[in-house]
């Protein structure tokens, strides 16, 4: 739940730091702390005209936050959904005496009553797009005579082809919040024989543990077929499908069906069955943790029988996987291996190599980004000889090395710091009156803070000297970095001391009166050095814990 109100919260507006209470704060609690504020920022308080218009906004802030938090209504929506519950269009709806989970319901349906009108606005477009390159002369060029003058006797060239192409496309277009249309469509062509299709299909939600799905296509042939998919209970569910396709030929049917099983929290079983068109039956165990993606497949059917066992392991802090691929039957056998390597938030670079009985040896690129995929394939060799392999293996590998350091790198490297202005330039003007806000605040306590200045030194108790808000210095830090943001926030924290003792909750600081985020998205630390019983001490902490001074493990040693 607190991760969904600092979602929520991205201006800084947290109720409970700003009054510097905890989350579970008694009404008792609450109605002090918002007297604390009252007595600082009530504009009756204040002569100045200027100090009056300042008081006068965080009174009205202080007051926004009493009225969140002691109506338990109003801090149940609070709690549960941020400030974006308490500002959703249609709230007066709600009946005040609704539980916290009535009132995260009526949120829902508030939120898919809107998404319902974004509907119309919205496509899911996916494409893929493969192409195979016949590269076969590099490793065995021909030696026999041809009468034609061909340009590898000239300039000892390699003859390289596109043996074949293939695209796919698909759209889904939303029509109600249950119904979907989705339209694709394929072209493929291959050693100059084409073919290709076209698939209209609407998609209807029935239940919130299934759909179902008609979908007509043409191409060789009217294709009709229906789906559908069951959620039967936890852990189990199932799909299957009926084809029928019209051929010069006559009419042929065929059926599709699946059912699955969650065998463990990481490990789900597939049992697949199909007739008709094709025959056979396959069985599908896939295992994924955090560490590794492990997928076992066996298959009994006409033409082929085959099993096949992949293990895909897992290397997050690299942004990195690993795979490895067998695969034998009466087709023949095929060992792979590659690598995938993700270069941004929405893009990946694959390669692998395929060692097949009778395919040969392939290396296989593949580029992702976003919705879109685009793969070569190169036939290096139609028979395994150890060059193919060997420059398969290391040519993608160096090219890989290269291209991250001369393109890569630097692109993401000018995409960051790009990212980081247009950040900066958009927090420009909040920031600005954040801190604005922050500097008024501290006008209007230096007063209070005197005061209370005066009444800790008579008793010797608690005074802070200075305090630091922000990116600190850190020992060892270049010095060719720019200089670190930092706020003074001495007076802030001498105005929350109360009888020798400053209590600060476990949220970020920078929601405190007279503080600011000086930095938004970067780490934050604050410093603080102070006297009591007239000994120096001093504590540092990162911006989201706690803190209660005067401790005596903060004393310094003199």
């Amino acid at each position: 739940m607190a991760e969904e109100i600092d979602a929520s919260q991205e201006d800084g507006d947290d109720y409970y730091t700003f009054l510097n209470i905890a989350r579970n704060a008694t009404d008792d609690e609450i109605n002090n702390a918002y007297r604390r504020l009252s007595r600082l920022y009530h504009p009756d308080k204040h002569i100045d005209p200027e100090r009056k218009v300042e008081a006068e906004l965080l009174f009205s802030k202080t007051k926004r936050a009493y009225e969140v938090l002691s109506d338990g209504h109003m801090r149940a929506i609070y709690d549960n959904l941020g400030t974006a519950g308490l500002e959703t269009q249609g709230w007066e709806v709600v009946q005040r005496t609704k539980t916290p989970h009535e009132i995260r319901e009526e949120y829902e349906r508030l939120a898919r009553d809107q998404e319902e009108r974004r509907l119309q606005q919205r496509t899911n477009p996916k494409s893929t797009v493969t192409m195979t390159v016949n590269a076969t002369d590099l490793f065995s060029l021909y030696d026999e005579e041809s009468p034609f003058l061909d340009l590898r006797d000239l300039f000892g060239l390699p003859h390289i082809e596109i043996s074949g192409m293939s695209l796919s496309q698909s759209i889904e277009a939303p029509l109600t919040t249950k119904d979907t249309a989705i339209l694709s469509g394929n072209l493929a062509s291959h050693n100059g024989n084409g073919n290709g299709g076209i698939n209209c299909s609407v998609r209807r939600i029935t239940s919130d543990r299934g759909w179902g799905e008609l979908e007509v296509g043409a191409g060789n042939g009217l294709t009709i077929a229906t789906k559908g998919f069951r959620n039967f209970s936890q852990g189990m569910f199932g799909n299957g499908s009926i084809h029928t396709h019209f051929t010069p030929n006559g009419l042929r049917i065929g059926s599709v069906i699946t059912m699955a099983n969650q065998l463990d929290k990481q490990t789900v079983g597939y049992l697949t069955w199909k007739a008709g068109m094709q025959s056979g039956m396959n069985t599908m165990i896939i295992r994924d943790t955090p560490s590794y993606h492990l997928v076992f497949s066996a298959y009994i059917g006409i033409p082929h029988t085959y099993a096949a066992l992949s293990y895909t392991h897992k290397m997050p802090d690299h942004d990195t996987k690993v795979k490895l691929t067998g695969k034998a039957g009466t087709f023949g056998a095929i060992l792979e291996y590659g690598a995938e390597k993700k270069i941004s938030q929405n893009s990946s670079i694959a390669a692998s190599i395929a060692l097949g009985v009778p395919t040969g040896v392939h290396l296989k690129i593949k580029l992702h980004r976003a919705s879109q995929t685009y793969s070569t394939i190169f036939l290096l060799c139609e028979e395994i000889l150890p060059a193919p392999v060997i420059y398969g293996t290391l040519v993608p590998l160096v090219s890989w090395m290269a291209l991250q350091k001369l393109i890569i790198q630097p692109y993401l490297r000018q995409q960051k710091q790009a990212e980081l202005l247009k950040q900066r330039e958009a927090n420009r003007t909040r920031l600005l009156e954040k801190r604005r806000e922050a500097l008024a605040a501290v006008e209007l306590m230096r007063e209070t803070v005197r005061r209370i200045v005066d009444q800790e030194e008579a008793r010797k108790g608690l005074v802070i000297l200075q305090a630091s808000y922000g990116q600190l210095v850190v020992e060892g830090k270049d010095d060719l970095a720019p200089p670190p943001e930092v706020v003074d926030v001495t007076i802030p924290l001498q105005c929350l001391v109360k009888d020798s003792k400053l209590i600060l909750q476990e949220s970020s600081k920078c929601s405190l009166p007279g503080f600011y985020d000086p930095c938004p998205g970067e780490d934050k630390n604050l410093r603080v050095r102070y006297l009591f019983h007239a000994v120096t001490h001093e504590v540092t902490i990162a911006d989201t814990e706690s803190l209660r001074i005067p401790k005596q493990s903060h004393r310094l040693e003199t």
